[in-house]
């Protein structure tokens, strides 16, 4: 029984979710951030690298966290185990839209009104981002899709990577991002910088103003982060920009990580079957992270330390 138990609780930290079997479900729930995303962008002041916009992991799904709005603020958060968004005031109000089988259009509609009634009136782009095929919301009847296992699994994939990612980012004392999900490609990412600036971005993503990514890459980094949409079970990437000499080249962990396109990429698949899952993805956050930082010539010693040392009273 204690094995089976230690099974199943592997299994929710780590859980099977292969592309294939949920790519209408992604498709589908992927507007639905998107759109979720861009009523923040309505309302939030401009931080730098567009930290303003993201979703964050929270106890229940993804969550807007707190968004000013008037002299009130509220919030709005996918509920993956109740398949619900929840749009909350902080006067009170609330408003619910049921996560089910429905068109993009019908989730659209649905929310602006919800939005509406309590109070709060936006305008917001309804042309999707960083998509090759961008179909307005408001008249995508195309994606439609919704099986709430598959969603609740990917939220559990995100819970597993945040944890690692958070404990990761602690040992970074310059300048770094939260861990927190961009709508835009729908991945989970951290940030780290090294102070310098970077040469301006080309941008080129799809559906995106090359401002956006020239704002995005405004200065040097090293970013990681976990997108479910590549390989068979999804990926964990790390590139850095600009991409240093001999970047592509230096000696990474674990086995299973892999240079391709500018970036290093560890199968989600290697980490859910290792023996020690946040083990290993660890090793592949700390070499990749030291491949940008050595051949990018970071001032390691001014950009690092131990969060257990700092804790410990002195």
């Amino acid at each position: 029984m204690a094995g089976s138990n230690t099974e199943t609780e592997r299994g929710l930290r780590w859980p099977e979710l292969r592309v294939d079997d949920w790519n209408d479900t992604r498709e589908t729930l992927h507007m639905w951030l998107q759109l979720v995303g861009k009523i923040k962008l309505a309302c939030e002041p401009m931080i730098n690298h567009w930290w303003q916009v993201p979703l964050y992991v929270s106890a229940r799904g993804l969550s807007t966290g707190s968004i000013p709005y008037h002299d009130e603020v509220f919030d709005m958060e996918f509920d993956f185990h109740e398949h619900r968004l929840l749009i909350r005031r902080s006067d009170g109000g609330r408003r619910e839209i049921a996560l089910i089988p429905r068109t993009v259009a019908d989730f659209y509609h649905e929310t602006m009104a919800a939005l509406d009634e309590l109070g709060i009136r936006l305008t917001v782009s309804r042309t999707p981002n960083e998509v090759v095929r961008a179909l307005p919301f408001d008249t995508d009847t195309e994606h439609a899709s919704y099986e709430p296992e598959k969603a609740w699994l990917f939220w559990r994939q995100l819970l597993g990577a945040h944890r690692v990612f958070s404990d990761f980012r602690s040992s970074f004392i310059g300048k770094v991002s939260p861990v927190h999900l961009f709508w835009g490609a729908m991945d989970l990412a951290v940030t780290r910088f090294s102070g310098r600036a970077a040469p301006r971005h080309p941008g080129g993503a799809p559906n995106c103003g090359d401002w956006v990514m020239v704002e995005g890459y405004s200065h040097e980094l090293s970013s990681c982060g976990f997108w479910p949409g590549g390989g068979a079970e999804g990926a964990f990437y790390s590139y850095a920009y600009p991409e240093p000499p001999g970047f592509d080249r230096y000696p990474v962990g674990p086995a299973g990580a892999y240079y391709e396109q500018g970036e290093f990429l560890l199968p989600y698949e290697e980490v859910r079957t290792a023996s020690s899952p946040d083990r290993l993805l660890t090793e592949f956050l700390r070499t990749t992270y030291e491949a940008a930082a050595e051949c990018g010539g970071w001032d390691r010693r001014e950009l690092e330390d131990d969060p257990k040392r700092r804790a410990a009273p002195r």
